[in-house]
């Protein structure tokens, strides 16, 4: 479609209020220290997965509480010394697939540790983790946008959040990985979950595409488009509960995780996209804390890029001494 939101110009000087909780470090502190005391180490088996080249586990790790989360982690067959590491986080709907999904980063020479979305992948590429919920989550719409909405303390995303951030330690953890070169990466949700990673796992650096989960008025007001629209039509029957609806995802609004980070990064924005619309890309990288870039392309929607955003981001990570070492 053609563009449909703010220009360029007011896109680049867009900044609007936050309504930050006053406690959202307090309850992102104690929902990852609960969780780590909850968790063990990370178990990697090796998987064949008929690759000559690439060397892959099959990992499960501690997520949220110490809840058991799935993954990959592939890496150049042969390394022997550390290596950069790219934790990947998943778009909506998908989970972590098969190993043969995820070839890239090993094969540029990064390892790659691709994080399963608990209670996701019946979209596509498919998952192994079940989401394990606390009682009394209450109604929801659609997918798991509204699941546990009414309580920041219940809400899906808390859990989701809290895995993407201890995958980063999990990916620590082993020898193959250097773990002061962790680069956190994701495209659509995924995006969102690495601003999550990039605010509370000190990550190097950070790959944000399109993310997904940032200023969820500004989206609900320009956009019917899924996954937000699941929200919407949560407030169109539970109508009484908007303000406690918006008071929960502003605990997970990528604006205020993005004011957290430190790390470099690349966001990408494609400008007539309609499911994470530009204004809410920009309203999280304008925020973020660190050195940042953003790539536009002005004539995509969602796809950002596709591949060719790829090797912008193998040229950005090797611009800011993050290149993998050749074989």
């Amino acid at each position: 479609m053609a563009r449909f939101d703010l220009s360029l110009d007011e896109l680049r000087a867009y900044r609007p209020p936050r309504s930050e909780p006053a406690d959202l470090d307090r309850f992102w502190s104690e929902t990852l220290d609960a969780s780590r005391q909850l968790g063990g180490p990370p178990a990697f088996v090796a998987h064949d997965a008929r690759l000559r080249t690439i060397a892959v586990a099959d990992v499960t790790f501690s997520g949220y509480l110490g809840q058991p989360i799935r993954g990959w982690l592939l890496w150049p067959r042969g390394a022997r010394e550390p290596l950069p590491a790219v934790v990947e986080f998943v778009g909506y709907g998908g989970g972590r697939g098969l190993a043969l999904d995820w070839l890239l980063w090993a094969s540029a020479g990064y390892a790659h540790f691709v994080m399963d979305t608990r209670g996701q992948g019946g979209g596509w590429l498919g998952g192994d983790t079940s989401d394990v919920e606390p009682s009394g989550t209450g109604p929801q719409a659609g997918g798991v946008m509204t699941r546990g909405i009414l309580d920041p303390a219940t809400y899906y995303y808390r859990r989701l959040m809290t895995d993407a951030i201890l995958a980063v330690d999990a990916a620590r953890a082993h020898p193959i990985v250097d773990a002061a070169r962790v680069i956190v990466a994701g495209t659509s949700q995924g995006g969102g979950l690495a601003l999550a990673a990039a605010a509370f796992a000190d990550p190097a650096a950070a790959l944000v595409n399109v993310p997904f989960l940032c200023h969820f008025r500004r989206a609900l007001e320009i956009t019917d488009a899924s996954p937000y629209d699941e929200i919407r039509q949560f407030l169109r029957v539970n109508r009484i509960h908007e303000a406690r609806v918006f008071a929960t995802l502003d605990y997970f609004d990528g604006r205020h995780l993005a004011a957290r980070a430190t790390a470099p990064a690349l966001f990408a924005v494609g400008l007539e996209d309609e499911i994470t619309p530009p204004s809410t890309v920009f309203a999280a990288f304008n925020e973020y804390g660190g050195p940042a870039e953003i790539r536009v392309w002005p004539y995509n929607g969602h796809d950002a890029g596709e591949a060719q955003h790829q090797v912008e981001r193998l040229d950005y990570l090797a611009r800011i001494g993050l290149e993998a070492p050749s074989a």
